[in-house]
């Protein structure tokens, strides 16, 4: 929660639509954040939420609308993407490892062969993330031999070794059993404490309260209300809004 102060925003999403066929999933969204902010998404299933996430890093091309991110205009359709994925980090559901490459070489793998950084440079960086992930001794270990939580905080040192400016979360504990909710949530908490501008999907209210600076609040494909946490919590004023709460807190 150390939102820089600047007045230009870092992301901005200016009149964003995406169809899928007929159906119409982003329908006008408008979003700023600024670097250091730690912005949550929230909403019901199929509002949208994985969508903007996915449209700000490139995955979803989007049907109208402009993109920035930095100086870089994400819907170009010559954007480099290389760039784009230097610059904007992601972090899936699920977590996407290769189970017969090493923890290791899975958070050192995209550094080396895409940036084409130093094989030593990137493994030194690789094994000190391990290490504030709280998983120092699983280097040589395969994904297979890891819990979902421990397999999760592996796929955030992935993205973080790309050494991004903003990483995205989409839903990152929605395949975990509670008791690893926790682990992994107390690893985004830290990623976004160390200062990383932070984009999460979550369902996890107490956390979206709690790390979070700003809450937008999606139905289906708009943003209805945004608000810092206390504000938004306490005072929601759309009867979406508050419909919603009253369903999950």
């Amino acid at each position: 929660m150390n939102a820089s102060s600047s007045s230009q925003p870092l992301i901005s999403l200016r009149g964003v639509r995406k169809s899928f066929g007929p159906f119409e999933v982003l329908r006008g969204i408008d979003m700023d954040i600024r670097k250091g902010e730690v912005v949550a998404i929230i909403g019901p299933s199929g509002s949208g939420k994985s969508t903007i996430l996915r449209t700000i890093n490139g995955l979803t091309p989007i049907n109208d609308g402009v993109i920035m991110v930095g100086e870089i205009k994400v819907n170009d359709p010559k954007v480099d993407k290389v760039k784009l994925r230097h610059r904007v980090g992601m972090v899936f559901q699920q977590y996407n490892l290769f189970p017969h490459k090493t923890v290791l070489e899975n958070v050192a793998m995209a550094p080396i062969q895409v940036l084409k950084e130093p094989r030593s440079l990137v493994e030194e960086r690789a094994r000190k993330l391990l290490g504030e992930m709280r998983l120092p001794d699983k280097a040589d270990s395969y994904p297979g031999e890891l819990s979902g939580g421990q397999q999760q905080r592996v796929a955030i040192a992935r993205a973080l070794c790309m050494e991004p400016e903003v990483i995205l979360f989409d839903e990152v504990t929605a395949a975990l059993d509670p008791e690893m909710v926790k682990e992994v949530l107390a690893a985004v908490r830290k990623v976004a404490e160390d200062g990383m501008t932070c984009i999460l999907v979550t369902h996890e209210m107490g956390f979206a309260r709690e790390a979070a600076d700003h809450i937008y609040f999606t139905d289906k494909g708009l943003i209805v209300e945004h608000a810092p946490p206390a504000e938004f919590f306490t005072r929601a004023s759309d009867p979406r809004t508050k419909e919603f709460l009253s369903k999950v807190l």
